[in-house]
């Protein structure tokens, strides 16, 4: 009786070290970042070009081709901070907006030299909130009207997932975790994609490539690859990651709408302060 007694002690304590496993787990990543190391390659057909007030594609119908030396792959870095329910993306990627401007003579005959080309600076700021909790994006547009007066604006969306996703049974390790292995298209193009459910909660750095449930640590196609190179457990403040109070809610139409209109904008006084549009 008394080694009956011992044994279901025994059981007992297991039982209790497990929940407690169970459930620190968890608590364990309440907050801290995920940095994914980026590659993708430049489609240069979506690149643009502001050439005597216009914009246009290198290479299209009297357009320069883009700038020599420009480089086929970009490579960038992006982070997921997280507290509690709620993160935030943060990314480093150019722009890909430039500025072509026609070095002018001397006024003796000699020509002004090669055109010069410069990348623009968009006159608004892009961030991304996720609420992990109720899987929504929440994307905010801070628009500058000058050097002191801005707006901000909020649009959000639940967080989409991938429509044809197909989960295997191989796994294998990426920062510490054990992935599973998937695949899904996204614009016709297969992308494989390492995910891992030890994290308490749902995310991938490419939006439309979200799990039913899980993380993507890692994500590769043709033309472009994430891969997570570290996951750190730190303490992040709150406020760090809420989506800021005073920003107009507006529909993802009308967020669309606003940038369209806000490069625009700086674009004519661009044109405005050239030499010789007075």
């Amino acid at each position: 009786m008394k080694a009956q007694i011992i044994t279901l002690l025994a059981a007992g304590l297991l039982i209790s070290l497990h929940t407690t496993a169970q459930t620190a787990a968890p608590d364990k990543y309440a907050s801290g970042k995920i940095t994914y190391e980026g590659m993708r390659q430049i489609d240069r057909s979506q690149m643009r070009m502001v050439i005597n007030g216009q914009e246009v594609r290198p290479g299209s119908a009297g357009a320069p081709d883009a700038p020599e030396g420009m480089p086929e792959v970009m490579s960038f870095t992006q982070k997921l901070v997280f507290s509690g329910t709620m993160a935030k993306e943060e990314r480093d990627r150019p722009q890909n907006m430039m500025m072509r401007r026609n070095r002018e003579g001397d006024g003796s005959g000699n020509a002004g030299g090669p055109p010069r080309t410069t990348r623009m600076t968009p006159p608004f700021e892009q961030q991304t909130y996720l609420d992990l909790g109720n899987r929504k994006r929440i994307d905010v547009l801070t628009v500058k009207k000058d050097s002191t007066s801005q707006t901000t604006y909020r649009s959000e969306n639940p967080m989409p997932t991938a429509s044809d996703w197909q989960a295997s049974d191989k796994t294998k390790k990426i920062a510490g975790f054990t992935c599973h292995k998937a695949t899904a298209t996204r614009r016709k193009q297969t992308y494989t994609i390492w995910y891992t459910t030890d994290l308490p909660f749902t995310y991938s750095p490419v939006s439309d490539l979200t799990p039913p449930t899980g993380v993507v640590l890692q994500i590769e196609s043709d033309n472009e690859s994430y891969k997570a190179s570290s996951i750190s457990t730190e303490a992040i403040a709150a406020s760090a990651v809420q989506p800021p109070s005073d920003a107009k809610s507006i529909t993802s139409e009308e967020m669309e709408q606003m940038r369209r209109k806000s490069m625009a904008d700086f674009r004519q006084r661009m044109m405005s302060s050239m030499p010789g549009r007075n």
